[in-house]
């Protein structure tokens, strides 16, 4: 009779606890491997950001600034996002998001595609300094099998990948277009761009990992905040 019981009680905890992560769909991905897909609820899901190609000499006026944070009015701000905003003083800031994904298969080649939720409140049409800052803004997605690192050479911050230059993608990352909002009043809108019709291909380590990269190149020399809401990432 304990026998039967203690099964029971198993097989009743397997069923809750499954039906508690169905609920779940659009929160982090705990799984390791792909598809991989967060809304940042519980916290920055293991993303950090950084910031590159500016100069030394720029390091104090940067203005260069991320957290976890619920979005700006007036959109819901009880959803959770990744805030990331910086001073472009360069003329060419790249400031971006990074996580490492494992769980994959050693050495392959995985096609991905890129769904991005951003909060931005930038028309496409509107005029900046240097550059529309929704049209000349460029969203960038990619994935390596080598950490995306913040190098500094002969006085300049770079990153140590191929992510690729203002409109033009790289090696390691594709654009997947600006960050632009519809109309041409300013206020915060919530955007999505994807890859979905040009997958992009990306080789896993020998370990089996990936690290994923989202982030903007930016040609608006002002200030610009994001807010990162879901990041999504399926394997064709």
């Amino acid at each position: 009779m304990k026998s039967t019981l203690l099964l029971v009680a198993a097989l009743t905890g397997s069923l809750f606890t499954f039906s508690a992560c169905n609920t779940e769909d659009d929160e982090i991905s705990s799984q390791p491997g792909l598809p991989y897909q967060s809304n940042f609820q519980r916290d920055q899901d293991g993303w950090t950001a950084e910031i590159v190609d500016y100069g030394t000499a720029q390091d104090s006026i940067m203005e260069f600034k991320s957290g976890w944070k619920g979005l700006p009015a007036p959109l819901d701000t009880t959803r959770k996002s990744v805030m990331i905003e910086s001073m472009n003083r360069s003329d060419d800031a790249f400031m971006y998001l990074k996580k490492k994904v494992t769980g994959l298969q050693p050495n392959k080649d995985y096609s991905l595609v890129f769904t991005i939720e951003l909060a931005s409140q930038y028309p496409e049409n509107s005029m900046g300094i240097g550059g529309s800052p929704g049209g000349s803004v460029y969203l960038k997605a990619g994935a390596t099998p080598v950490e995306p690192v913040k190098e500094l050479k002969d006085g300049f911050y770079s990153l140590n990948i191929d992510k690729g230059q203002q409109i033009q993608g790289g090696k390691d990352a594709i654009v997947l277009g600006n960050i632009g909002t519809s109309g041409d009043t300013e206020g915060y809108k919530l955007i999505t761009r994807s890859n979905t019709g040009t997958p992009f291909t990306a080789r896993s380590n020998d370990k089996g990992e990936l690290w994923l990269l989202v982030g903007t190149d930016s040609g608006f020399e002002g200030l610009t905040t994001l807010y990162y809401s879901k990041i999504q990432v399926s394997v064709k």
